[in-house]
């Protein structure tokens, strides 16, 4: 029986700009795409005045005046996606990419490590927050759709976890626009047949369903209702690279400091790659400065290395060149790209 968790990132855009802005903290703000005119994501205090996500950005300011409106930065959103799913596959070898901010992790492995599946998921929790600087909702169940629920229904910063016996109290005193894939036409059909809680659901005769909603569609409403769902985790394939990172306790604008760290990444990427059996061209350095800017660089080496030596050196290269000038950091991280196997190199 799989144990799978969901986890998706709180106002992740708008999250990502406060971590930046922290004077925007605890006022209305939402990030606006200039191009599209809508809002891409709202703090929660916006969302409070009715303002949400795919909303005309005429409607949000006249729902909301005095909120504050900040661009997008789409590079920003993706490196903390990438920091994010790192931590993901920390506890997980199954982690399917819902979307660039939430994920489906298999962690029937991970609780023998942690212990309970609330511990795998406070874990992840505090990984989050500490290196990533912002919050996710984490829900546990024996299905993606009632995880996913449970991460829904605690947001934020919440944390569920749905035993196979708690299934159906969990599930039927919620709304049906509450469940994954009922839509606003779906649920307005279900309102007109009386249907108003999952529960009023799970009591319709399974032809009745069929009858009204299709045969397939029916009969998983049907299953949904009663929390049956045996859709597997599908792993995400992502951009083969072998790498580590770590966060300092303190920030540090210390350069020598910045270089050991370097130096401990730099073998443990090595010798990872090396378990692996692959050896790779491409370097790449990744710094968090303290105000949460994020730094990448890279520099692709004549012929592919598995070799600490050499990695280090092309990192504190890249480091160097920077020319920080006491700037704080508070996270390093040494990557590999353009993998091959080593008996092709």
């Amino acid at each position: 029986m799989p144990l799978i968790m969901h986890v998706d990132m709180d106002s992740f855009y708008a999250s990502v700009e406060l971590r930046r802005r922290p004077d925007l903290r605890g006022r209305p703000m939402f990030v606006c795409g200039a191009t599209r005119g809508v809002v891409l994501s709202a703090s929660y205090e916006a969302r409070a005045y009715g303002v949400k996500s795919g909303m005309p950005t005429t409607t949000a300011r006249r729902l909301c005046p005095q909120a504050v409106v900040v661009p997008p930065d789409f590079d920003a959103y993706a490196a903390t996606s990438r920091g994010v799913f790192e931590i993901f596959e920390t506890v997980s070898a199954g982690v399917e990419s819902a979307s660039i901010d939430e994920a489906f992790c298999d962690i029937s492995g991970a609780i023998r490590m942690f212990g309970s599946p609330a511990q795998v998921g406070e874990h992840v929790k505090s990984l989050v927050a500490d290196e990533q600087g912002i919050t996710c909702t984490v829900g546990v169940a024996g299905s993606k759709f009632v995880a996913k629920l449970a991460s829904s229904q605690s947001k934020p910063d919440g944390l569920r976890v749905v035993g196979d016996d708690d299934i159906v109290a969990f599930l039927h005193p919620l709304p049906v626009e509450a469940m994954w894939g009922v839509g606003e036409s779906t649920a307005g059909k279900l309102h007109r047949l009386g249907i108003r809680t999952v529960a009023d659901l799970a009591h319709v005769p399974r032809a009745t369903l069929q009858r009204a909603f299709g045969n397939h569609a029916g009969t998983t409403l049907a299953d949904l209702a009663w929390g049956r769902d045996s859709r597997p985790i599908v792993v995400t394939e992502r951009e083969r690279s072998v790498g580590s990172s770590e966060t300092f306790g303190r920030d540090t604008d210390d350069p020598a400091q910045v270089r050991v760290e370097l130096l401990r990444m730099a073998s443990r990427t090595a010798s990872r790659m090396r378990a692996a059996g692959v050896m790779g061209r491409t370097v790449v350095l990744g710094l968090r400065l303290s105000d949460f800017t994020d730094l990448t660089r890279s520099v692709t080496l004549s012929t592919p290395t598995d070799v600490t030596g050499e990695i280090h050196a092309a990192a504190v290269r890249l480091f160097d060149a920077l020319a920080l000038q006491r700037a704080r950091v508070r996270k390093v991280g040494v990557r590999v790209e353009g993998l091959v196997d080593r008996d092709s190199a």
